[in-house]
């Protein structure tokens, strides 16, 4: 499966070391705000392509996924944008500063059919949309976490 990451800080890495576990994961674009600082990331980790702006991370070719370790206030319009997009977001917590814009997330989620997941701790975190992108179905909203262990729950509500 072919991710994007948006956040080359600190929660960035750390989900770049889990992802580097995980068989049949390949990040193919990093979005970060410093572009220096973005590329070395990138260089580290063997990551293709390196941007300032999702919107042309998002636009690789193949790329499925998004994962957001971005900081909070970015959250909502980073996700909505990435489910415009067609692709499934998973969003280091929380979903958003607010909860309107939780609201709409989920509203953005029942329009496009995406799955929209949380990670409340690392473990587990893209494995769990890689396992459950071919469960999602159009206008059901699905919720993930995770916890210290690599479990994984989806609820329709």
């Amino acid at each position: 499966m072919k991710v994007i990451l948006a956040g080359a800080g600190a929660f960035g890495i750390k989900h770049l070391e889990a992802m580097s576990r995980i068989e049949g994961i390949e990040v193919v674009s990093l979005v970060g705000r410093d572009p220096k600082a973005t590329a070395e990331v990138a260089k580290h980790w063997k990551i293709p392509h390196v941007t300032t702006e999702l919107s042309e991370s998002l636009a690789q070719e193949g790329v499925e996924a998004a994962l957001l370790a971005t900081p909070t206030q970015m959250h909502a319009a980073q996700a909505i944008e990435c489910l415009r997009a067609g692709k499934h977001v998973m969003i280091e917590i929380p979903i958003a500063d607010s909860l309107a814009d939780s609201q709409r997330v989920v509203e953005a989620q029942r329009a496009s059919g995406g799955l929209v997941a949380m990670a409340g701790t690392l473990a587990g975190s893209i494995r769990a949309i890689s396992g459950s992108t071919s469960a999602s179905r159009p206008g059901r909203s699905r919720c993930c976490k995770w916890t210290c262990r690599p479990t994984f729950s989806a609820v329709p509500t």
